[in-house]
C-alpha cells in the first residue's frame, strides 16, 4: 500500500530531524512532487543541498519556501547564509534585513532568533579561521558575531585569543576582562586572561586569575594544570 502525503511528510521529517539526510531527501522530494505547498519541506531540502555544497539549488529551495511563507524567518536566514557561501554578500544582507524587518517592523529591532543564529554562524567560521592561523579573518568574523550578540562571553574570549595570537596583548586583555564582566562564571575568560598576563611577564596577575577561576569552578582542569606547573617552577 502506498503511503499518503501526510505519512511521507512525517517519515521524511523524522529522518531529517534524526540527521539521516540521505534517507530523508528522496522522501521529502516525493512530498513536494505530490504537494508543493509545504514551505518547511522546501526549507529542509535547502538545508540538505547546502550541507552537500550545492549552494545554487539550496538557494532556490529556500527562495521557494519564502515565496510560500514570506514570514518564514528561518528559511530567510538559511537563504542569507547560503548567499554568503556563494559570495553574494549584498543579497545576503538584503534578505537578512528584510527578515528582521518582517519580524520586528521597527528599524532598530532585530529578530533575536535570526540574529542569534547568524551570530553563531560567524562564530563558527571565525573558529575555523582561528584553527587555520588566519587571524585577520577570524577577528573579522568575531566582530561580525559580536555586532549581533554583544554580550557573548565565548565570542569575546575567542576574539581575545585571536588578538593575542597577533601579539596584540592589550587589546586581548580588554576582551577577556569584558567577557568576565558579562559572565563571571565563564571560566575560559579567566584562564585566557591569566595566560595573557603570563605571556606579558605578569606572573602574579596570572596566578591570581587561575586561582580565582578554580574558586568559581574547581573542575577547571586547565587552571589546575597551569597552577601546578607554576608552583613546580617556583619550587
Amino acid at each position: 500500500m502506498e503511503k499518503t502525503v501526510s505519512e511521507l511528510y512525517q517519515l521524511g521529517t523524522e529522518l531529517f530531524d534524526s540527521g539521516k539526510y540521505e534517507e530523508a531527501e528522496p522522501i521529502l522530494e516525493e512530498v513536494i512532487r505530490l504537494n508543493p505547498g509545504y514551505a518547511d519541506v522546501w526549507d529542509k531540502l535547502g538545508i540538505i543541498a547546502h550541507l552537500n555544497g550545492m549552494f545554487q539549488p539550496a538557494a532556490e529551495y529556500f527562495e521557494q519556501a519564502i515565496r510560500l511563507n514570506p514570514r518564514y524567518t528561518e528559511a530567510s536566514l538559511n537563504l542569507s547564509i547560503t548567499y554568503n557561501a556563494m559570495g553574494e554578500f549584498q543579497k545576503a544582507q538584503n534578505v537578512f534585513s528584510m527578515a528582521a524587518q518582517i519580524a520586528h517592523p521597527t528599524p532598530s529591532s532585530i529578530d533575536p532568533f535570526a540574529s542569534g543564529k547568524l551570530a553563531n554562524e560567524h562564530f563558527k567560521i571565525g573558529n575555523i579561521y582561528l584553527d587555520l592561523g588566519m587571524y585577520d579573518e577570524a577577528i573579522e568574523e568575531y566582530h561580525k558575531a559580536l555586532r549581533l550578540r554583544e554580550n557573548a562571553s565565548d565570542i569575546r574570549t575567542k576574539l581575545g585569543i585571536a588578538l593575542r595570537s597577533q601579539g596584540k596583548y592589550e587589546e586581548a586583555l580588554i576582551q577577556f576582562v569584558k567577557a568576565k564582566e558579562i559572565n563571571s562564571d565563564y571560566g575560559q575568560a579567566w584562564i585566557q586572561l591569566g595566560l595573557t598576563y603570563y605571556m606579558k611577564g605578569l606572573i602574579g596577575n596570572a596566578l591570581e586569575e587561575w586561582e580565582n577561576a578554580l574558586l568559581l569552578n574547581p573542575n577547571l582542569t586547565e587552571a589546575k594544570t597551569y597552577l601546578t606547573l607554576m608552583r613546580k617552577k617556583e619550587g
